[in-house]
């Protein structure tokens, strides 16, 4: 049945049938009877409850950030049967992100393009509409994430200020933090990925975290196009100051994956992050890395071409904690969290 309303869906605008279909899905949860019919039909029968990070996941599977950007949907998720959502990427203040078109469907290949540019509400409209959230559904038991990131126009040298204004606003609502530093699709973003950079930013939050009432874990997201070195770096730092995870991975920027898709459509999209099939090898390779490397002393979210159980439990063999899902939800619809963990 999906796969017929995802053919339809497919002949219009990503973005735009994006909104329309997460509006849609809100409002029929909003429905009693609707609510209970979905997740009846899209909820695990049973939970496999998982412990990372000193928090408690009523299921492995997750929906990466970038999709629920601005916290609008997360009743309309946990009714999915998603264990957690990461929310963002939250900028300081709000933007608006880069130019439209923004978002590209690569069906052949399962993929999409996307330069999204962190267009979001901003952190203090973000950060209000998760305390009303968590007012109106005290027992949820839905773990949330925040996915923070800097403004377009804050130099890099000032980042770290942009870090600490979402750390401090989403402090008291999210279960835990990542830092967003591997988009390619802020211009000089991926930049703060180099040791020095992430020393400031990452050592500064954990001594504000260190401050609060409940310390929250806080995560690195990173890209899958780093280097060797700049991979046992991020390793190396993140055993050094006791970071709680790693996020792996991002979206790539290498086009070299893409076998089915009709070249001169490629090229003619241009610019962007790829999610999707293409990157599911090399998100592996890193995850195995990353545990190999660090003697499975850092938590791993594995992310980055997840569609069914197999794919999901190649993530959790390679050393993933926990895994997330974007691009296969996309493809794959609303059952996609009770496929994966019937046969997880």
């Amino acid at each position: 049945m999906y796969t017929i309303i995802r053919n339809l869906l497919f002949l219009f605008p990503p973005e735009g049938v994006h909104y329309f279909s997460m509006n849609l899905l809100r409002l029929a949860c909003r429905v009693s009877f609707i609510q209970k019919y979905l997740q009846g039909v899209c909820r695990p029968k049973s939970t496999s409850v998982t412990e990372a990070f000193g928090l408690t996941f009523r299921n492995r599977i997750g929906l990466a950030a970038g999709f629920d950007k601005n916290a609008q949907y997360l009743q309309a998720l946990e009714t999915l049967g998603f264990g957690f959502v990461e929310i963002g990427t939250v900028t300081p203040l709000p933007q608006a992100g880069n130019e439209k078109p923004r978002l590209f469907r690569l069906p052949a290949d399962q993929a999409l393009i996307n330069r999204m540019g962190f267009n979001n509400d901003g952190v203090k409209e973000v950060a209000q509409r998760l305390k009303l959230f968590r007012a109106q559904f005290p027992d949820t038991t839905l773990i949330i994430g925040g996915n923070i990131g800097k403004n377009k126009v804050t130099p890099n040298e000032d980042a770290w200020k942009d870090y600490e204004r979402c750390f401090l606003a989403l402090a008291d609502v999210v279960d835990y933090f990542v830092v967003n530093v591997s988009s390619p699709n802020t211009p000089g973003l991926r930049e703060l990925q180099e040791k020095s950079a992430l020393h400031k930013i990452l050592t500064h939050l954990q001594t504000l975290n260190s401050t609060q009432l409940k310390p929250k874990p806080i995560l690195l997201k990173i890209a899958p196009d780093l280097s060797v070195e700049a991979l046992n770096d991020v390793i190396e730092l993140a055993i050094e100051i006791k970071l709680d995870g790693l996020v792996a991975t991002n979206t790539t920027i290498s086009r070299d994956l893409l076998p089915l898709s009709d070249a001169a459509k490629v090229q003619a999209i241009g610019a962007g992050g790829l999610s999707g099939l293409p990157v599911q090898t090399k998100s592996t390779e890193i995850v195995r890395y990353i545990h190999q490397q660090a003697q499975g002393r850092i938590p791993i979210i594995a992310s980055g071409g997840v569609f069914n159980s197999k794919d999901a439990q190649e993530k959790l063999a390679a050393g993933g904690t926990l895994v997330q899902v974007w691009t296969g939800f996309v493809y794959e619809g609303p059952t996609i969290v009770k496929k994966i963990c019937a046969n997880l």
